[in-house]
């Protein structure tokens, strides 16, 4: 039996797709955001002076790194309501994403704070840059710098896991392909065309990536 493909249903769910894509633009966007805030805090707690931060943020990587994503999210979005902490499905969803990448990017932020030469800090202090200052002037930039590319391939990677997040009704773009494969019954037409938007977007976040890190850190993903 032979399968007929039918994309004629396509012109008419363009605007359904288009805005579940943006929903996943601006879910990595705002993850990418409050994530690389925690992991920059939490690579220099685990270099810092006090033995019970460290220990703290060490538990919180091995918790989220040793537990899937779907656990995590399901935990926030259906568990916490039993605590009485109710969250909108989009704001959960941050949540999760930014717990998820955080505790990634912690370890990937820490070895670029690891490779700038301990000298570079000296010699910032030495002349006279308070020991804060100088880690965010001096320190931070050639550490992101170094660990540019990883930290790239870990915004995409989080970016495809974002499809998760339709379990819990977020319009972001799996839940518009799931609506539309259930509304048209052409579930290999719909996957497909999802797929190459998946990977259009993947290519596009990442050369916007390689620009933004030429731009501002001299650094970037060939």
């Amino acid at each position: 039996m032979k399968y007929a493909l039918d994309f004629t249903w396509l012109w008419g769910s363009l605007g359904a797709l288009a805005s579940g894509a943006a929903m996943t633009l601006l879910l990595i966007a705002c993850t990418t955001v409050f994530g690389l805030t925690i992991s920059i805090l939490g690579a220099a707690a685990r270099r810092g002076r006090y033995p019970w931060l460290r220990k703290l943020v060490g538990v919180y990587v091995e918790v989220i790194r040793n537990t899937p994503f779907l656990v995590q999210l399901f935990f926030i979005f259906f568990g916490l309501p039993s605590i009485g902490v109710r969250l909108d499905p989009m704001v959960a969803a941050i949540l999760a994403m930014t717990l998820n990448m955080a505790a990634y990017t912690i370890e990937v932020v820490g070895a670029g704070l690891d490779a700038v030469p301990k000298g570079q800090r000296e010699a910032a202090t030495a002349l006279g840059m308070r020991p804060r200052l100088a880690f965010l002037k001096v320190v931070l930039p050639q550490a992101l710098a170094i660990i540019y590319p990883a930290l790239t391939s870990q915004i995409i990677i989080m970016m495809l896991e974002s499809a998760v997040v339709s379990q819990i009704s977020v319009r972001e773009l799996a839940q518009e392909a799931d609506l539309l494969q259930a509304r048209t019954f052409r579930s290999f037409e719909t996957y497909l065309v999802v797929t190459l938007i998946y990977l259009a977007l993947s290519a596009a976040v990442r050369r916007g990536m390689i620009l933004f890190g030429q731009r501002m850190l001299g650094a970037g993903v060939k």
